[in-house]
């Protein structure tokens, strides 16, 4: 016999979840303020997701998915490093700053601090920023070896202060500082990438 179909929409739920913990991140989300934003006891709440941990880390994909994933879009489709990194810097304020959105990067906002029992959660968003900041020094080795930028560029030290810039743009965006003061910024920060294009 086929089992009862659920009565709700998964996917409306997961994206109601991302919200509340982009907003307030993980620790700022109770099992209580689970139950009332997405309308369903804790019980189905488990069942449908496993645990708290897992729904988060659900919503964190959602997210990459969607609004957090310009990075990984503008690296894979822009024809140069450079201008990856410039629509990646751009996007990052728009998404940052969007009006009907919690302000600020889910991943850089959500565990910052967490107490010693969430340690799985602080160092899953640790490696997930690592992993970004891994691509972006990738895509900087790739344009060393295509001759757009000069040979003795180096990929780590201009990648980890492009995760920097974007990280920071997440910490001003989260509070309150407007998106003209962010994207003025911008032309500042590519200085670095224009100082060793070949």
């Amino acid at each position: 016999m086929a089992g009862r179909p659920r009565e709700f929409d998964r996917d409306a739920a997961l994206a109601k979840a991302r919200d509340a913990f982009w907003s307030r991140g993980y620790e700022g989300v109770s099992m209580a303020d689970l139950v009332e934003v997405l309308g369903l006891a804790s019980a189905r709440i488990y069942a449908a997701f496993g645990s708290k941990e897992r729904l988060f880390q659900e919503a964190v994909a959602l997210y990459d998915e969607g609004e957090g994933g310009f990075a990984t879009r503008a690296l894979a489709e822009e024809p140069t490093a450079a201008r990856a990194i410039e629509r990646s810097l751009r996007e990052a304020v728009e998404t940052y700053t969007r009006k009907d959105r919690p302000q600020g990067c889910m991943v850089v906002s959500a565990a910052t601090n967490c107490t010693a029992g969430n340690d799985g959660v602080r160092e899953f968003l640790a490696d997930y920023r690592r992993r970004r900041t891994a691509s972006l020094v990738e895509r900087l080795e790739r344009a060393v070896a295509e001759g757009e930028l000069r040979p003795d560029t180096d990929a780590q030290l201009l990648g980890d202060y492009y995760a920097t810039v974007l990280h920071g743009l997440s910490v001003q965006a989260r509070d309150g500082v407007p998106r003209e003061r962010l994207l003025a910024m911008i032309p500042t920060a590519l200085l670095a990438i224009r100082a060793v294009a070949a």
